[in-house]
């Protein structure tokens, strides 16, 4: 293959590569692959016939297993991989060396996933496994000591490395396969699933190849470093890839991921006239239109993946949440026990089951299922989040504890996962890490804009009184100024405490302004009324006695305030 450009100056020389990974791949069964570099070349423009590629080298051991490749490639095209590998076992080529392997680790993937759907309850499926994986570890760690393994190998070692739990080794020969191949994504993609951070990232020795940037813009979306995503993801665009339906994708999964529901809807629709029978990502797109309760555009996205291919994960997730959406529970699991049967390292559908568990109040399955989405993905804040909200409904705190811990840092500007450990603080009597994590809440911008009402409940709760003022004070400023008023129930409790508060400090007016606001509320019209009559009543006496009241600083002034 042609000298890698590490620039996107010459994106002739990047279709090149496109179109020669894409006969690679093809070859060798690796179809996501071709998939995903088959969709960027489109995105850029076609080459003349004089500036194609030429076919790749053909080696004597290629010429000697010419037959017996193509034998065993139709019947690997025909999931027939015991067949396939059986045909393939004498020959001598890279090519064919790595088709026998890969048919032999297919062969046993299907086993067990025939296995699990006849025995098991999509819950026990971790149970099962691949029982071809150690003689294949075996064998290909003799070749990978012999420095016999090409980049598509290394590509199958480290897969089989990773399914059996040995992830150093697999990071490693993953690093050692992009460095052998750099175009091929499948190594690329893998690598994503094992970085657990951004030291990790940052320790990883990865070749200098255009490549490198989608995988970068990948990564930061994945560890929710969705600004530097969308930057680099932005620059890709810039440097020739604007017509990529990938990159859309990807970008609409980054506003998705920061809840900027209004940015990813519209990306989504963008990316359904492109590609109008597209189902990847669907069940990202569904997840937004649940959360906006847009019940008929749900059904009609329903509907229309049924059309396309009702047996695909990502539609029976869609389905899940449809039915989720209509409170109809049980059918919701059973889709997302669907998606799972399809796909057992599904990690959204585990996460949603849990969900709808969690609705059921089956806490058990709940936590089982969401154990399963983090042995799928430890990044999956949702899955954290979930079983700490499980043990809140167990009444464990410190359990609960632990898990929103984990799901802040992976989320650490999201204000719900703030709120959560602040209510556990609060629950194991650590009133100063629970003070601590409702400000900072506050701070990041709190989506919920539950923080500083609990805050100053916590601070009324201490009898810290001048602290609480402040905190309620600022709350209704926010409530105010974003005009939710009328709709917020907890301004009214709000307004009670400030007048108790200020009547309590002889600033008789800024009591008397809340007293009358509680009267705009049916829960603390009674409440102001009476503190009306009381207001009234001081100033009654004290004209009568002619005294002036001695004014103290009004906790209006905000300027002082910083918890």
């Amino acid at each position: 293959m042609a000298a890698l450009c590490s620039e996107f100056g010459d994106l002739v020389q990047i279709k090149k590569q496109l179109i020669s990974v894409i006969s690679l791949c093809k070859e060798r069964g690796l179809v996501h692959s071709v998939k995903w570099a088959s969709e960027l070349a489109f995105a850029l423009d076609p080459l003349p016939k004089n500036e194609l590629p030429p076919s790749a080298t053909f080696t004597e051991e290629d010429a000697q297993d010419m037959d017996a490749l193509g034998l065993a490639k139709s019947y690997f095209d025909l999931k027939e991989y015991d067949r396939a590998a059986y045909f393939l076992r004498g020959c001598r080529s890279q090519k064919a060396y790595f088709l026998y392997m890969y048919s032999r680790y297919l062969s046993g993937e299907k086993k067990k996933d025939d296995e699990t759907v006849d025995s098991l309850g999509p819950l026990e499926k971790g149970q099962v496994r691949n029982e071809a994986l150690r003689e294949l570890r075996v064998e290909l760690s003799k070749k990978h000591s012999a420095g016999e393994l090409d980049g598509f190998t290394l590509y199958l070692y480290g897969v089989v490395l990773r399914k059996l739990d040995l992830l150093k080794e697999a990071v490693d020969v993953f690093v050692e396969a992009t460095h052998a191949l750099p175009l091929h994504w499948g190594a690329w993609l893998e690598l994503c699933n094992l970085i657990t951070n951004i030291d990790m990232l940052k320790s990883l020795s990865l070749p200098d190849c255009w490549i490198r940037d989608f995988f970068i813009a990948h990564m930061y979306t994945e560890l929710q470093m969705i600004k530097e995503a969308l930057q680099k993801y932005q620059s890709l665009i810039e440097s020739g890839f604007s017509k990529s339906t990938y990159i859309v994708s990807q970008i609409a999964v980054a506003y998705h991921n920061i809840r900027d529901i209004d940015q990813a809807l519209a990306l989504f629709n963008e990316l359904r006239e492109q590609d109008p029978f597209r189902i990847e990502n669907m069940d990202t797109f569904s997840n937004l239109l649940y959360v906006r309760s847009m019940k008929p555009e749900l059904s009609y996205l329903a509907h229309n993946l049924v059309g396309i291919d009702k047996y695909r994960v990502e539609t029976c997730c869609v389905i899940g949440n449809y039915y989720s959406l209509r409170s109809q529970h049980e059918k919701a699991a059973l889709y997302f026990q669907r998606a799972l049967k399809l796909n057992p390292r599904c990690l959204g559908a585990w996460t949603l089951m849990g969900h709808e568990y969690m609705e059921m109040k089956n806490t058990s399955a709940a936590i089982q299922a969401y154990r399963h989405a983090i042995e799928v993905n430890k990044r999956d804040y949702r899955a954290w989040y979930g079983l700490g909200q499980t043990y809140e409904i167990l009444k464990m705190p410190f359990y609960c504890l632990y898990y929103y811990r984990k799901a802040h840092q992976l989320r650490p500007n999201d204000s719900r996962m703030l709120v959560a450990l602040g209510e556990s603080y609060e629950k194991l009597s650590q009133h100063v890490e629970a003070k601590k994590c409702y400000w900072r809440a506050y701070t990041v911008g709190d989506v919920e804009r539950m923080a500083l009402l609990k805050l100053a409940k916590l601070h009324e709760q201490l009898n810290e009184s001048d602290d609480a003022a402040q905190c309620y004070i600022i709350y209704i400023q926010d409530i105010f100024s974003c005009g939710e008023q009328l709709e917020h129930a907890e301004v009214s409790t709000a307004l009670r405490y400030l007048g108790q508060y200020y009547f309590k400090n002889k600033l008789y007016e800024e009591a008397s302004l809340c007293a009358q606001r509680c009267c705009d509320y049916n829960d603390a019209r009674e409440e102001g009324k009476a503190l009306l009559r009381q207001i009234s009543q001081v100033r009654d006496h004290m004209e009568a006695s002619n005294t002036t009241p001695v004014r103290r600083v009004s906790p209006l002034d905000l300027s002082s305030f910083s918890p």
